[in-house]
């Protein structure tokens, strides 16, 4: 946002340099980008007044004009711009003036016609880059009076970088009440008294869209001059500010947008057709809006309407058939409130960026909107005079936001910033910010005003302390540690360690936002139970995560647009689950893996990626425990997972995550060109582990003995690889899958599975019969519990 150094300091005057105060301003959290000197006011640069128009003999374009400067006779000026008119009063540079860029007027023949002098646009001045056309000055300027008495050149424009958060900054009585509180000063608000009414002229107002908009305030004001020009001194405040001057009405709510941060808009009267209402938009509604584009609307955009249809795009821009123009004599002025979330991404959407949606989005004080409308009215009558009638306020106050006390706690206070800031000091900032003081026992209760929508917790309001205190004063202080290294226990698998087995696997670490947006929340949960935070940076990050996917999708999502087509990215954070004081935190590791299991390569070896694959790579993290068998992936449907092709993680009977690949319906409804695979785990439960511990090697020999059996098609190899260890006793070391069949020879609802068993003994060679014993006892076992029959 941009400024004119010279309008904030009509509002407060710290005795400091322009670089100092840009310094205080960055200090206080108002980063200022740069600060700009307008070029001083050139010399010999006068009013003058054009007395007379006449053609040029040898050039159609140019017209020779006879200028009034203050001296004894006029001067004769060949002028080539359009705008010029007899009666007109510009800033006229006389021989010897020398303009910004070192142009130096000297007398002339512009065609064969002398030129003492020449007619200034506001470029030539230096105070545009480019411009069109003459400038044009106030009808009260005197001819002969140097220019410097007439715009203020003497000034600065301090650009402001606004984080999201100060939306009450978006003014220049919110920097100056910045200014006034960082200098103990007090700052001089321009007087807003009422302007009474002169007429019965009104609009009536219907507030149909709840909360969205709760307060709408309007105003006539007939008869103004359409010939009016808005005066010198506020076009150079809105040229300042980064805007262009347009019409009297446009630059008045500009002005008033920019003094006091409440967004306006002017509406022609005579081409409304009956009373507004404020309401939402009928699906596929147009609106033709200023600058000729149209729009078609949704049902969720919020629209000022007349009885013909929507005037205007609520808190964004108004639209083409009520715009005010130089023949306009009847305006309706409008300010409102509209709740940031209603007004959320809506330019955006359609590819508008507008002042006052930036001010909506982020918040206003609707506490303002009255003296606004005052403040606008008493401007255009000054400068355009007209009749205004009665104000007409339409307002739902149980719709209106609330701003509670916060809780502050000097003891809080004192522990955060290290130091204790006096009480007197304290109570100072608050009430220099306009917040309401309340004192309780071991600190105060603080009421923040309206515009300040980012104070919610106690340490918000101890950044307002500390950065008004000055960040400068807090004194460093060395730190200490104790001399202790950090003991690491061996009954636990470190997360840095999970982290190291990923990423050896190929995996980059993506971390995503823990808000994200509710569309993805719910498709993820199954249901609209969201977790809303208080305050969302933006509506597509308004609620807590329920699982990391949605957060890693994106990622992916992502890295496909940018042509990335071998991803596999892994997230450890936490999720969130429960509501109010049943909301708890859950620490999980997450994944989602895409396109082919290894890099291109001449050799072919590009094969798809599979369930298979994501599970090798799960389940070697397992492996890091010491106890991988007690690991099971087990066979189950998840509705965010494809049926048959994912299962559920679990450690001793109980559930700690999933695996699967993503559901055909999320992969269409995610407009995904192929289904990622996932997968999600609990930290704390994957995590014990068994102490490494030293074992000899046997001096005894392994014996292995295969058998195949044949079993229900259906039946998991799981269940049978855990038969098999529960049934072979202590003296089997590993059991091995080597081979499952199907086809030929084997009864279509039968598969052969193919077992490997490796026994030993520590202490001696096995015996035939204690081999035997151990296999006929795993046989036994499979012919019991699984109706299995051996293959010989």
């Amino acid at each position: 946002m941009k400024i004119s150094e010279q309008w904030l300091r009509e509002w407060v005057n710290p005795d400091l340099s322009s670089e100092a105060l840009g310094h205080q301003l960055t200090m206080a959290g108002l980063e200022v980008d740069a600060i700009d000197a307008i070029p001083p006011a050139p010399e010999k640069v006068v009013v003058g007044k054009v007395l007379e128009l006449n053609p040029h003999p040898n050039a159609d374009k140019l017209r020779i004009c006879s200028v009034d400067i203050g001296s004894d006779e006029p001067i004769s000026i060949v002028c080539g711009a359009s705008n010029v008119v007899v009666g007109g009063l510009y800033p006229v540079a006389t021989i010897g003036a020398v303009l910004p860029g070192n142009f130096k007027i000297k007398q002339s023949k512009l065609r064969g016609e002398p030129s003492f002098g020449m007619l200034c646009s506001a470029s030539e001045l230096g105070l545009e880059t480019q411009s069109e056309g003459l400038y044009p000055l106030d009808d009260n300027a005197q001819p002969g009076t140097p220019i410097a008495d007439i715009i203020c050149f003497t000034d600065h424009v301090i650009d402001v970088d606004l984080t999201p958060n100060r939306a009450d900054c978006f003014s220049i009585r919110g920097v100056a009440r910045e200014v006034a509180a960082a200098n103990s000063l007090e700052f001089n608000a321009p007087v807003i008294a009422a302007v009474a009414a002169d007429s019965d002229a009104a609009v009536n107002i219907s507030l149909q869209a709840g909360g969205a908009a709760p307060l709408f305030a309007a105003r006539v004001v007939k008869g103004i001059n359409s010939l009016a020009r808005t005066p010198v001194w506020l076009r150079e405040r809105l040229r300042r500010a980064g805007m262009r001057p347009v019409h009297p009405v446009v630059d008045v709510t500009n002005y008033v947008m920019l003094e006091l941060g409440q967004p306006m808009h002017g509406y022609d009267l005579n081409k409304l057709q009956g009373d507004l209402a404020v309401r939402f938009a009928t699906a596929g509604e147009k609106l033709q809006v200023l600058g000729g584009d149209e729009l078609t609307l949704t049902d969720t955009d919020l629209v000022i309407s007349d009885a013909a249809g929507a005037v205007a795009l609520a808190g964004v821009i108004g639209g083409e058939r009520t715009s005010v123009n130089s023949s306009t004599v009847d305006v309706l002025f409008e300010a409102a409130f509209f709740a940031p979330d209603a007004l959320a991404g809506k330019a955006r959407s359609y590819g508008l960026h507008t002042d006052s949606s930036l001010r909506f989005e982020r918040g206003v004080d609707f506490s303002n909107t009255e003296a606004a409308l005052e403040r606008a009215t008493a401007l255009l009558v000054d400068i355009a005079g007209g009749t205004p009638g009665p104000v007409v306020l339409e307002c739902l106050e149980a719709e209106l936001p609330k701003r509670p006390a916060v809780l502050l706690r000097r003891a809080k206070l004192d522990s955060l910033l290290g130091i204790s800031v006096p009480d007197a000091d304290v109570l100072r900032m608050f009430a220099a910010l306009g917040m309401q003081i309340e004192a309780i026992n071991d600190g105060w209760q603080i009421t923040p005003p309206g515009a300040r929508f980012d104070i919610g917790i106690e340490e918000d309001l101890i950044e307002e302390v500390v950065r008004l205190y000055g960040y400068d004063q807090i004194p460093d202080i060395a730190g200490s540690m104790p001399l202790q290294l950090a003991t690491s226990t061996e009954t636990r698998v470190s997360v840095d360690r999970l982290r190291a087995g990923l990423v050896d696997q190929g995996y980059q670490e993506a971390i995503t936002y823990s808000f994200i947006d509710p569309e993805m929340d719910a498709l993820f949960a199954g249901d609209d139970k969201h977790i809303e935070l208080q305050n969302p940076i933006s509506s597509n990050q308004s609620v807590m995560r329920r699982s990391l996917w949605p957060g890693l999708i994106q990622a992916l999502k992502l890295n496909l647009n940018r042509q990335e087509n071998r991803v596999r990215l892994f997230e450890h954070g936490v999720k969130f689950s429960g509501q109010g004081d049943a909301l708890q935190e859950q620490d999980v590791f997450a994944g989602v893996v895409s396109g082919t299991y290894m890099q291109e390569h001449w050799e072919g070896n590009s094969a798809g990626l599979d369930i298979f694959d994501i599970k090798s790579d799960v389940y070697s993290l397992m492996m890091l425990t010491g106890k991988g068998h007690e690991f099971h992936f087990v066979a189950a449907q998840s509705p965010i997972l494809r049926p048959g092709r994912s299962g559920r993680i679990e450690r001793n009977g109980v559930p700690i995550g999933w695996i699967g690949e993503l559901h055909p319906r999320m992969v269409a409804e995610l407009d995904l060109d192929s289904a990622p695979l996932l997968f999600e785990f609990l930290v704390e439960p994957a995590i014990a582990r068994v102490p490494a511990s030293f074992e000899p090697i046997s001096k005894f020999p392994r014996v292995r003995r295969d058998i195949a059996v044949l079993v229900d098609r259906e039946l998991p190899v799981q269940d049978i690889l855990a038969e098999v260890v529960q049934a072979a006793g202590a003296l089997l070391r590993e059991v091995v899958v080597f081979d499952i069949y199907v086809g030929e020879s084997v009864d279509s609802s039968l598969k052969s599975v193919a077992l490997g068993l490796i026994l030993q003994d520590k202490s001696r060679t096995l015996t035939d019969n204690e081999v035997e014993g151990s296999v006929r006892a795993v046989t036994t076992a499979l012919i019991g519990k699984f109706n299995a029959k051996i293959r010989e």
